[in-house]
């Protein structure tokens, strides 16, 4: 990774050290992280940086208003169930190129592209005829599940569809599952042989949430 091959001949300005800000926290995570590596990466000394951005936590928050940016909102011309579910879709997808981002979508300060998609989304409920309360609870239970299922992708780091049958094998292995655990014994053999497709997986439960929530909506 190279993201400053050009820096010399290239202007510093906000947009670039964004840029060049994601591209190393793609890279490598926010862990080794920090202005003094970005500034490097540059090719500037470190307070360069800080005529752009005030400090580490509004770079961080500014990031992540890029990672909001390239999640798909619910369009006025779909249906609500249709709207939310593109827009779920899109955030599993941004995630996975933004796995750092995972557990800071709504923690940081939001910028104008986070409050412009949580805007649509409640407007999608809201005028798709969910009450207030309701439309709360079914915002909350989307979000929880698409960041839940991100963290756990994530931290499983399948890269096959194989790859769970393979994992769950071995682990079957090391605990006597065939003595002690016949159902994890049952996932060993089995997933081997069906395979555990995240993207399968996670439009399943999705399309279990909204089929509920279409059910509530039709019933009030």
């Amino acid at each position: 990774m190279s993201p400053t091959t050009d820096a010399p001949r290239r202007r510093l300005s906000k947009a670039r050290v964004l840029e060049a800000a994601i591209a190393l926290a793609d890279h490598g995570g926010l862990e080794e992280f920090g202005m003094r590596r970005l500034a490097q990466e540059l090719g500037v000394v470190p307070m360069a940086l800080y005529k752009h951005v005030a400090n580490k936590e509004e770079l961080v928050n500014a990031m992540i208003d890029i990672v909001f940016s390239e999640i798909e909102i619910p369009s006025s011309g779909l249906d609500w169930r249709s709207g939310l579910r593109r827009r779920a879709m899109s955030a599993r997808e941004v995630l996975k190129r933004h796995s750092w981002a995972i557990g800071l979508m709504e923690t940081a300060s939001p910028g104008p592209a986070n409050l412009r998609n949580h805007n649509a989304v409640m407007g999608c409920l809201r005028e798709a005829g969910f009450s207030f309360q309701t439309a709360i609870h079914a915002y909350s239970v989307q979000d929880a599940y698409i960041y839940g299922f991100a963290m756990q992708e994530k931290t499983l780091g399948l890269q096959a569809p194989r790859d769970a049958g393979d994992a769950a094998r071995r682990r079957a292995q090391t605990i006597r599952a065939h003595e002690e655990f016949p159902y994890l014994a049952e996932i060993a053999a089995k997933l081997s042989e069906t395979g555990y497709d995240p993207a399968t997986e996670f439009a399943w439960g999705l399309d279990l949430i909204l089929d509920g929530l279409d059910q509530l909506l039709r019933a009030t």
